[in-house]
């Protein structure tokens, strides 16, 4: 059975069965039992109001610790494994798996969101960076999903770039690749710039957009818009128009990595096979947040964008 105590003798497994190193671990972990205890004050595992009782740990509990809950979570964002090979590794039936996920993911999505390690959801809340020149960079980023047994669902999630049946977010990155924004989850079908046009986001004055050619058109005022060239139909793009795209797509690269930074968690990068109403956004939101937090032990270099 798996535990925090065995599993951290092993630096390099501990990294990659939980996508966090010991010392991340360790930093996030008072902040994530800060939430499971104010939220156990009040309710049960089973989430039933509590009554006289306390929690307490019972003599053969799989998940003792307040470190062996954080670990469960984390190791089933970062594996991506189905309920009942999750429930295994922690000896646990399926059932007691659900029920634990559905426990604790809350609890360290409310932990990053305390933290403020989470994107805004809201684009009325969203707050540009307090810099001279504020550098974003958007791209749209989309997850598999199981076939939908609805005719019309299917044609709503097929996504054409992927061939496959997906859902699709925006997500809004600065110069440092944390994600500052991430739009509602929708049909994988919805063109990048539609979605972007309907989460109605905005930013200061002079600021300046990186952007790929899937937002072709999407402009918003006042800000500077950069993209790459499109080759024009049934001709080639000039020597200079070719360098300019090189040129830009070695300073937008950073929003790929980000995007990448995210989908080491492999609830995000698989099919997601969790049908519970609304973890599918959550999730993504989750995974975003550990991705921020992370970036202030590991941080990104990349050389200053000039203009």
């Amino acid at each position: 059975m798996t535990s925090y105590n065995e599993l951290a003798a092993q630096p390099r497994k501990f990294l990659a069965m939980t996508g966090y190193t010991i010392a991340e671990f360790q930093a996030l972990l008072p902040h994530f039992q800060a939430q499971f205890e104010q939220f156990i004050k009040t309710q049960t595992v089973a989430r039933k109001p509590r009554t006289k009782r306390k929690h307490s740990a019972y003599k053969n509990s799989p998940l003792p610790t307040i470190a062996d809950q954080l670990l469960f979570i984390l190791i089933y964002l970062k594996q991506g494994s189905t309920q009942e090979l999750h429930g295994t590794l922690f000896g646990m039936h399926q059932p007691d798996a659900n029920r634990w996920i559905h426990l604790l993911h809350p609890c360290l999505n409310q932990a990053l969101a305390a933290l403020g390690e989470l994107p805004v959801r809201d684009a009325a809340a969203f707050v540009p960076e307090d810099e001279e020149l504020a550098i974003y960079f958007h791209d749209g980023t989309e997850r598999p999903i199981p076939r939908p047994t609805d005719q019309a669902r299917q044609k709503e999630y097929y996504s054409g770039k992927k061939k496959q049946h997906t859902v699709k977010n925006i997500v809004i990155i600065n110069t440092q690749s944390q994600i500052r924004f991430l739009t509602p989850t929708c049909a994988g079908k919805k063109h990048d710039k539609k979605a972007a046009d309907e989460a109605g986001y905005s930013f200061s004055e002079d600021s300046v957009l990186f952007q790929d050619t899937g937002f072709q058109g999407f402009n918003v005022a006042g800000v500077i818009i950069i993209q790459p060239r499109k080759k024009p139909r049934g001709q080639e793009l000039t020597p200079a128009d070719k360098e300019t795209n090189r040129l830009i797509a070695q300073i937008r690269i950073r929003v790929e990595h980000a995007i990448g930074g995210v989908k080491r968690y492999r609830i995000v990068k698989d099919k997601i096979r969790c049908w519970k109403e609304g973890f599918r956004d959550k999730v993504m939101e989750t995974c975003c947040g550990l991705h921020n937090f992370r970036l202030h032990f590991r941080p990104w270099h990349y050389e200053a964008v000039g203009f």
